[in-house]
């Protein structure tokens, strides 16, 4: 948010919590849940955009139903060609699925039945708001079009939303089955965004409380109940965990919480590659790929550093 719109914006906010705790909470909560625009931003951006869109031209497009919104969805190996595996990817926030081509077209590459989603607010959808509890509803919504899948893949904010969908934390929501999972770069819990985004709008305690007072109206569920970090060690299936190092994004903080919770948790530092750059990067592919392959997973977690920069480049 720029300067003079973010200092606008912390005026406005400090009139309503002075009038109304509650009504400034649930406009925060709005203005958290509002997305990016999916037109890309500067040169390299669109470059990358584009590149995207090539690669993933000769996708078949669907269109699935969220709570009165749309989700979009690319199928790859799709059609009545036998069992195959079939694998999810969902992306993060202010991305799509035109950003994270690479790895769908690795997956699809193995012979597998690749679906990409693209959340309500994103890519091809359309609109411009989402909210966790929208994200699980589309990963069900594509679960329930396409059938099963044998494993899911998510980047950051996606890579929460399928975690909080395997761990069923939304009541009347039907988990993703996947029998593996790989989270790329992604939160372990969800306050610490609240609480910086509160500090970033200056709300008082009360207005604070209002904010996240409206997850649980909406989903049933309160902030804390969202700790997929603390939750994963019931998880119960083989859990991918590629993380870099210089993510100034979402820190590396959450990668160790995930490994700490069970050996079923394989962690594989991906350092150099920061918080974007890591879905495309040819380490990381490759690790995804040959950890899809595997029979099973061995018993104790592992720390593998899939590759290291020189320290004078490890900055994004």
């Amino acid at each position: 948010m720029a300067n003079f719109a973010l200092e606008v914006t912390r005026l406005g906010f400090s009139l309503m919590q002075s009038v109304s705790p509650r009504l400034a909470g649930e406009a925060a909560f709005r203005l958290f849940c509002r997305t990016p625009s999916a037109r890309p931003k500067g040169e390299k951006a669109k470059a990358a955009h584009a590149a995207g869109v090539a690669k993933l031209a000769d996708a078949e497009r669907f269109m699935l139903a969220v709570d009165g919104r749309r989700a979009h969805a690319y199928r790859l190996n799709g059609g009545a060609l036998g069992r195959r595996k079939r694998y999810l990817v969902t992306h993060g926030w202010g991305s799509g699925m035109a950003y994270m081509a690479d790895l769908v077209k690795m997956l699809a590459a193995t012979g597998a039945e690749v679906i990409a989603l693209d959340f309500p607010g994103h890519g091809r959808s359309g609109g411009r708001f989402l909210h966790m509890a929208l994200a699980v509803k589309a990963i069900a919504a594509a679960e329930a079009r396409f059938g099963r899948f044998d494993a899911v893949i998510g980047h950051s904010f996606g890579g929460a939303a399928l975690m909080v969908s395997s761990l069923s934390i939304l009541p009347d929501v039907k988990p993703v089955s996947a029998e593996r999972m790989v989270l790329i770069g992604s939160p372990s819990e969800m306050q610490w965004l609240f609480t910086d985004f509160g500090r970033m709008l200056r709300l008082k305690p009360a207005a604070q409380a209002a904010l996240e007072d409206v997850v649980q109206r909406i989903t049933g569920r309160r902030l804390e109940d969202f700790d997929v970090g603390r939750k994963s060690a019931s998880i119960g299936k083989p859990l991918l965990i590629i993380h870099a190092e210089d993510d100034k994004e979402v820190s590396a903080a959450h990668a160790r919480r995930y490994a700490a919770s069970g050996s079923h948790v394989r962690l594989s530092w991906a350092n150099g590659f920061g918080h974007r750059r890591i879905m495309s990067a040819g380490p990381v592919l490759s690790e995804i790929a040959a950890f899809l392959a595997e029979e099973d997973i061995k018993k104790d977690a592992e720390i593998i550093p899939i590759f290291e920069l020189p320290a004078r480049r490890a900055s994004v």
